[in-house]
């Protein structure tokens, strides 16, 4: 089958890689999936950090009232049914008789005990507060039936929920972060329950013969940590693995083409992109071209920021470092999503770049750090690099900085750096969490938001209250428009999900990029 098809077929059918051309141990009595994943999961704690790698391993364990689908959408899981009864009433219908992997009974008041724990989870390096947030109040109606009360009409509560695994008031009550860790507190309602847990490691789970869904293909599941690419795609066709995710660009045209292996892709939700420190009056990592001290922050410039995203050639890091494994992009979500807007197109104009400089008053360029991470993101070291030569060309001696996701990560929650590379996610399928959550506006003291804009913050609050489509629609273009046209961040491009995997299993390559093991058959 052609590439391209992959991601249109992603949308409405299973990934069906055909029969297998050897018999693993995989689809022998006793069935394990072996699953090579590219990034490191910091937690088990399903409401500590909303980072990808930690998600995936969570809903594994925890279900939400609702499930994102494959394709974005979003289906029942512990709520058979909702219903918006009122502007700002959503009522949720449990399925009947609902448990936890050690036999607890699920109830209503575990959601309302779920929704209050949240704000309220310490150290959290991404809160879930973003899905939570505008629940003002959790009414127990029935032994099946839970009310939330909103705090203004939110369209988006059965979407955000998707991202909320369920805890038991009775198992979970004074529930630590390092409790889940240590897995005594890894009890949820989910397809399958934790074996093991190693970090930075490997992850062992075996099915929970107690789940409500359709009962798994696999037994057990091994989660291996492998974020080196050359180590992940040398596991898979040792057939070590059974399958694994951010396929590296250079070994794709490799793997497409053994017949043992199939790959798989669709264009995902996920945003990469620069930020710039755009609050401070002083950043430590912008100078004269010369190294100077200079009186003011020059990211605070619109001119700055807009000769910095002009300077760079999206078309050149999708197609020459990331080998088509991403889709340039000048705004938060891709083409077909709620808020995209079809005018806003990547520009890329070096000499415009060095005219917007001098008009900002910096005729000689200036000096700039550009820090990243190195084993989070498919090619980030090179797209840091290649983003660092664009830079210097357009007269922004650009130096780069790439460092392991830990101290990484660590040290953009600090606020450390003047310009660094991130992605976020359009998690519920739309532009407002996207630009919420990668402009920190979820947090309401404003002590660590990361763009300051009270016109563009209006209309992204008046799209929270909007319920009719058009007129929310309308709001989020404007919003989207707004930020971007002031560079609150440089969209880069949109990720590729991609997935290689031996031939004889069948799956739907995910939009968020997560596998869920649950979906994953033999297709023999």
């Amino acid at each position: 089958m052609h590439r391209r098809t992959w991601a249109t077929l992603a949308l409405s059918v299973p990934w069906i890689v055909g029969p297998a051309a050897r018999r693993s141990a995989a689809q022998e009595p006793g069935r394990t999936l072996t699953f090579g994943n590219n990034a490191t999961v910091t937690s088990l704690d399903p409401h500590f950090y909303t980072a990808t790698p930690n998600l995936e391993t969570t809903r594994q364990i925890f279900d939400g009232l609702t499930v994102m689908r494959a394709d974005g959408s979003i289906g029942p899981a512990l709520a058979e049914s909702w219903t918006q009864t009122a502007l700002e009433i959503w009522e949720f219908r449990l399925r009947p008789n609902l448990r936890f992997s050690d036999g607890t009974p699920f109830t209503p008041e575990d959601v309302a005990f779920t929704i209050d724990r949240i704000p309220n989870v310490p150290n959290s390096p991404g809160s879930f507060v973003i899905f939570t947030a505008s629940i003002g109040r959790v009414e127990v109606v029935d032994a099946r039936t839970v009310r939330l009360h909103t705090k203004g009409p939110d369209p988006l509560v059965p979407a955000n929920l998707s991202w909320v695994g369920m805890l038991s008031r009775r198992l979970h009550a004074g529930a630590t972060t390092q409790g889940f860790n240590d897995g005594a507190l890894a009890i949820g309602t989910g397809a399958y329950r934790l074996v093991s847990y190693a970090p930075g490691e490997r992850i062992e789970l075996v099915r929970n013969e107690g789940w409500w869904g359709p009962r798994p293909a696999w037994d057990r599941v091994v989660n291996r940590t492998l974020r080196n690419p050359g180590a992940r795609s040398a596991a898979l066709l040792s057939g070590d693995v059974d399958v694994i995710n951010g396929v590296p660009t250079a070994d794709l045209a490799r793997l497409r083409a053994d017949s043992r292996l199939a790959v798989a892709e669709t264009v995902g939700l996920r945003i990469v992109y620069i930020m710039l420190d755009t609050l401070r009056d002083e950043s430590p990592f912008v100078t004269g071209p010369n190294g100077e001290p200079l009186s003011r922050n020059p990211l605070r410039d619109p001119r700055v920021r807009r000769a910095l995203a002009v300077a760079i050639d999206r078309n050149a890091l999708t197609e020459r470092v990331m080998e088509g494994s991403a889709v340039p992009t000048a705004q938060v979500v891709r083409e077909g999503l709620s808020g995209h807007v079809p005018e806003l197109r990547p520009v890329y104009d070096a000499a415009a770049a060095r005219r917007l400089l001098a008009e900002a008053g910096f005729p000689n360029g200036l000096r700039l750090t550009l820090h990243g991470p190195n084993d989070r993101y498919p090619n980030d070291a090179r797209v840091l690099q290649a983003v660092g030569q664009m830079w210097q060309r357009a007269g922004v001696q650009t130096v780069v900085e790439a460092m392991p996701w830990a101290s990484f990560s660590a040290r953009q929650a600090r606020r450390d750096f003047s310009a660094w590379l991130l992605g976020g996610t359009a998690a519920t399928s739309e532009a407002s969490y996207p630009l919420r959550s990668i402009l920190n506006l979820r947090d309401a003291a404003r002590t660590n938001r990361r763009y300051d804009n009270p016109a563009f913050e209006a209309v992204l609050e008046e799209v929270g209250r909007t319920v009719d489509p058009a007129a929310r629609e309308a709001l989020l273009r404007r919003a989207v428009t707004m930020s971007m046209e002031d560079v609150a961040i440089i969209p880069l491009y949109i990720q590729k999900a991609t997935f290689a995997a031996r031939r004889g299993l069948r799956f739907e390559p995910r939009v968020d990029e997560m596998l869920d093991f649950a979906s994953v058959q033999p297709s023999t």
